[in-house]
């Protein structure tokens, strides 16, 4: 899974080197890189395995041809991907238009979301990630574990 967050830096020629537990992760599912696209939930770079993309591309398709939500998400999702190779060296470059999403000069922040990540400007993901904390807390009574019942 993709846990914790890590801060690295873009070098002079516009690579980042991926946190070595996320590569690692990714190689054990069989990929030597990542699909990103600008979230349309916040101002951060989504960062999915190539089978996520293709769970998400199947979902859009169950959808009618003709019909308008369709062409949202596919637009939204699919025609903002850019999948992305790690180098010899684990890095890879974002393009400009992420970048530019995410407000990010230099500094970013990887944020582990369990089978994704994300990928944020620091101060811009401090901000969130407290407001965050602070709705999680209030629903917290929500997240709950559903009962296994050995038979």
């Amino acid at each position: 899974m993709f846990l914790s967050t890590y801060e690295n830096r873009l070098d002079k020629k516009g690579r980042v080197s991926v946190p070595a537990s996320f590569r690692s992760y990714l190689s054990n599912l069989g990929y030597n890189g990542i699909v990103c696209f600008p979230s349309f939930n916040n101002q951060s770079i989504e960062a999915w395995p190539q089978d996520r993309i293709e769970k998400i591309s199947t979902t859009i398709d169950t959808l009618n041809p003709f019909e308008e939500k369709r062409d949202y998400f596919a637009t939204s999702i699919l025609s903002e991907s850019t999948g992305l190779q790690f180098d010899s060296e684990g890095r890879i470059s974002l393009t400009q238009k992420l970048l530019k999403h995410a407000k990010i000069k230099n500094s970013m922040i990887f944020v582990g979301q369990g089978k994704t990540f994300q990928i944020w400007e620091p101060t811009i993901f401090e901000k969130f990630k407290t407001n965050a904390r602070k709705k999680a807390n209030i629903n917290r009574a929500s997240l709950r574990w559903e009962q296994q019942l050995n038979k």
